[in-house]
């Protein structure tokens, strides 16, 4: 009740709990279909600025009102109480991440879902090329490539810190950052990391179980929620290979053998 009565909660969350619409329980369609989405603010006093990364909403339905549509919207905030309708149509294949656009509600505290489409590509769309400079293509737009559901086996160190680079900017880079230096008192630094370096079998059990509550790293202490990343034994493999041969870390190799050993399971 106090944190209630502070407007300090713990967890804001989509249907119910973290990672209710996320890896195995993610949304799902298909490219060319319109998905419409029906989201209720049950407070009970937090309003969201409710957000897909990666679309904009062809048509929105604000505060239950049925009578005067809005269009080509980015983000609509939805009041305590209220609710919205929000709807587009799917051009192009990947996983786009549905998120309260008050960020550290996503990241730290659980407002964060996933969409994943399947279907054919459309490059006229979205390019497929991935960079962390000004990408001006020849084509009609640009993308970031979505990670495919089975990565290529790496052949060797080398082979997988560059792979493991791409899974990286797509999946960590915004919280840790591109140096990896993270975001003072929100994401912790995997640069010169102490919490990394100490324990593989820890790291490992932290990528695939989720982290949530306190935890100290390079004598700092950070409160927040990670979720558990459903990847690929090989994608985790090549990411964190790439993390420890970057930024002052050991130069450890971890295999997707290693992952595989201590994933941490599903209830």
């Amino acid at each position: 009740m106090a944190k209630a009565i502070d407007e300090k909660p713990d967890y804001v969350v989509f249907n119910g709990s973290v990672g209710s619409t996320t890896g195995d329980q993610a949304l799902t369609a298909t490219v060319g279909e319109n998905v419409r989405f029906f989201v209720g603010d049950g407070g009970p006093n937090l309003t969201s600025s409710f957000h897909v990364i990666g679309q904009i909403f062809d048509t929105v339905w604000a505060e239950g009102n049925m009578s005067v549509p809005t269009h080509n919207v980015q983000t609509t905030m939805i009041p305590a109480g209220g609710s919205a309708i929000a709807e587009f149509k799917l051009s192009v294949p990947g996983t786009f991440i549905l998120v309260d656009h008050s960020l550290s509600r996503a990241f730290n505290r659980g407002a964060l879902a996933q969409l994943k489409i399947g279907g054919d590509e459309n490059k006229t769309i979205y390019s497929g090329k991935t960079s962390d400079e000004v990408y001006m293509p020849e084509g009609a737009g640009a993308r970031v490539a979505e990670q495919p559901a089975q990565a290529p086996a790496a052949k060797n160190k080398t082979e997988r810190i560059k792979v493991g680079e791409s899974v990286f900017v797509n999946n960590c880079q915004a919280c840790h950052q591109a140096n990896g230096a993270g975001v003072a008192d929100a994401f912790p630094p995997l640069a010169k990391s102490d919490y990394l370096n100490a324990d593989k079998v820890r790291a490992i059990k932290a990528v695939t179980g989720g982290l949530e509550g306190k935890l100290t790293v390079n004598s700092k202490t950070f409160n927040g929620v990670m979720p558990a990343w459903d990847l690929p034994d090989e994608d985790i493999a090549n990411v964190m290979t790439y993390i420890y041969n970057n930024w002052g870390n050991s130069g450890l190799e971890v295999r997707p053998a290693d992952v595989q050993a201590n994933r941490v399971k599903k209830n």
